[in-house]
């Protein structure tokens, strides 16, 4: 049987003190990058593992990281959250995960002041039922970092994409292709709805630079991104005198509901009606047709997410909070250009 490494032979190695690996492998910030680099290579030149365990315990701390999330059912959340596992992994945590139901009370009390977390060093969250003010009333002691649509207020650290940026592209996108009565599906006009208000604010945007009309009729609001939703906003749009000749959905669940209801209705998608959805879940590429999309680096994300919770656990103060962007891209497929057109743009 192979024995294990020790710190002591990655410092020889390195030609570091055991105290500078140990700072490196903890992820502490006081050390040089030529230093951090060269420590980096003994430890993967000699496959050296910290016992993890064993410094949780020496730090008082639990080894896990919990990630929260408003719900598993939503493929985007579930392919977010695989990445976090395994950029966790790859620092010896692993991941405690729960699912809020976008419950205030429950979202609030996970980062309450003066809870005991004999369970958790730190949180990854998505919240869906806590406003700005909420969220800056966590415990300032907690090592937290937030997912999605929100501003840091100077405690905590936030993660996303430019929400606004990517509904205008995706809504140029229609416009640029001929459509000019477009609607949206899944505007949210409610304190904890800021995901929804800043992709109708895209989607407002893309039209005033075009100089075209926003029909405020076809701006439909839903309570949740799903294919429920997106099938009921796209029965209700059919159903006016002047239905769209294009949507923009809100998720890529949303966009799957609605093309559901345009084919039962016997509508063709994208001579038709174009439609066009968000996040990029794998569904989507293999629905009938292809949904085109935005695309956030779900993977940056999740890497992103880790990396500043682990920071904000092995610091000795509060960090102060960061925002940090994501890249994202527009993924052109069959749904708004159709299948030659597609196989040319993708």
């Amino acid at each position: 049987m192979r024995r294990d490494v020790t710190l002591r032979e990655v410092a020889q190695l390195a030609g570091v003190s055991s105290r500078t690996v140990s700072n490196v492998v903890n992820g502490y910030a006081n050390v040089t990058e030529p230093t951090r680099a060269r420590v980096m290579r003994a430890v993967e030149q000699l496959g050296y593992r910290p016992n993890v365990l064993a410094r949780n315990l020496a730090q008082g701390r639990s080894g896990q990281i919990a990630v929260v999330v408003p719900y598993l059912d939503t493929p985007y959340f579930s392919e977010l959250l695989q990445g976090i596992i395994r950029a966790a992994r790859m620092q010896g945590y692993n991941v405690l995960i729960d699912q809020t139901d976008g419950d205030p009370d429950h979202e609030r009390m996970l980062i309450s002041h003066g809870r005991s977390r004999l369970l958790f060093d730190g949180v990854i969250f998505s919240p869906l039922g806590l406003d700005q003010q909420a969220l800056a009333d966590h415990d300032p002691s907690l090592p937290l970092v937030i997912l999605g649509e929100r501003v840091s207020q100077g405690t905590f650290d936030h993660i996303g994409i430019d929400d606004v940026a990517a509904s205008r592209q995706a809504t140029e996108h229609l416009l640029d292709l001929g459509r000019r009565r477009l609607a949206a599906i899944g505007d949210q006009p409610y304190p904890t709805g800021e995901a929804a208000q800043l992709r109708t604010r895209g989607f407002c945007e893309a039209h005033e630079r075009r100089g075209v009309t926003v029909h405020e009729e076809l701006v439909i609001a839903t309570p949740r991104f799903n294919r429920v939703d997106g099938a009921g906003a796209m029965r209700h749009l059919l159903d006016l005198p002047d239905p769209p000749d294009a949507v923009f959905c809100y998720s890529d669940l949303v966009a799957l509901g609605a093309m559901h209801v345009l084919a039962a209705r016997g509508l063709r998608v994208p001579e038709d009606v174009a439609v066009i959805g968000y996040d990029d879940i794998e569904d989507g590429a293999y629905s009938n047709p292809p949904v085109s999309t935005i695309s956030p680096d779900k993977e940056m994300i999740a890497t992103t997410a880790v990396e500043r919770v682990l920071l904000r656990i092995a610091s000795r103060t509060p960090l102060p909070g960061r925002e940090l962007r994501a890249p994202h891209r527009l993924v052109v497929r069959e749904s708004t250009v159709g299948r030659g057109a597609a196989s040319r743009a993708g």
